[in-house]
């Protein structure tokens, strides 16, 4: 398996500097997870905002099994305190607070195509993007190596199905770097790559980030099954660009 950076940098190798986020128009994000917002597409995010462009976030998951065992946050608990901190990342990036969606789907249980509950959120879906008609979405990476994440991928190819309107979608990478296997990367007749410069907001976007407390902190120290997003992990997000995938 290739570490990491190697990933970051074969990628790197292919990618066309996308400066021009005004090019993308207004946004509209999908993040599988409360924090995946910040994580994969933060500073990008800022800059849109900085551009005057409407940005638009529906998050997929209800984040509650982060921390499956806690006794003092059980998962309604953990929820609310997951949607709080994602409203404050919002904030930390410009957005305000009523442009997001929290659609609640179980965390770890994302419905696939072939499961309970798929048509239900793709309808769902298909009536926040006709609500919201952004230019581009962004979405998790198809291979991105965490079940959620590939499902929200899903999810919004047969919600595209039912659109009129024509919208422009890139990939953006979370777990590729840590978790990824060679079959997980992009080929290279697969997906142009974009990078996104985003050194004059990397600390306004590390703050989006550190707003999710449960998740980059032992905020929650009750659960020694608890997932969290180590300083070590947090390395790959360091990049002074986003890299992006499109079709």
């Amino acid at each position: 398996m290739h570490s990491g950076p190697e990933k970051a940098r074969a990628l790197d190798q292919r990618a066309i500097i996308l400066d021009d986020v005004q090019s993308l128009g207004s946004m509209l994000i999908l993040a599988p997870h409360p924090d995946d917002e910040s994580l994969g597409c933060g500073g990008t995010i800022i800059r849109l905002r900085q551009a005057g462009l409407p940005v638009y976030v529906v998050f997929v998951s209800d984040g509650s099994m982060s921390h499956p065992n806690s006794p003092t946050y059980p998962a309604g608990r953990l929820r609310d305190l997951r949607e709080t901190e994602a409203r404050e990342a919002l904030s930390r990036l410009g957005v305000s607070a009523d442009a997001c969606t929290f659609m609640r789907l179980p965390d770890t249980a994302v419905p696939f195509p072939d499961q309970q509950g798929f048509a239900e959120a793709v309808a769902t879906l298909v009536g926040l993007i006709e609500a919201v008609h952004p230019a581009t979405i962004l979405v998790p990476w198809e291979r991105d190596p965490h079940r959620d994440h590939r499902a929200t991928w899903q999810l919004l190819q047969t919600a595209r199905t039912h659109l009129t309107m024509p919208t422009r979608v890139l990939e953006y990478l979370i777990w590729l770097w840590e978790l990824g296997r060679p079959d997980d990367m992009p080929r290279p007749d697969e997906r142009r790559v974009w990078k996104v410069p985003i050194d004059t907001v990397i600390d306004q976007r590390n703050r989006a980030i550190a707003a999710h407390a449960s998740q980059v902190t032992r905020l929650i120290d009750d659960d020694p099954t608890a997932f969290y997003l180590s300083p070590e992990l947090l390395t790959h997000f360091e990049r002074p660009y986003e890299l992006f995938l499109e079709v």
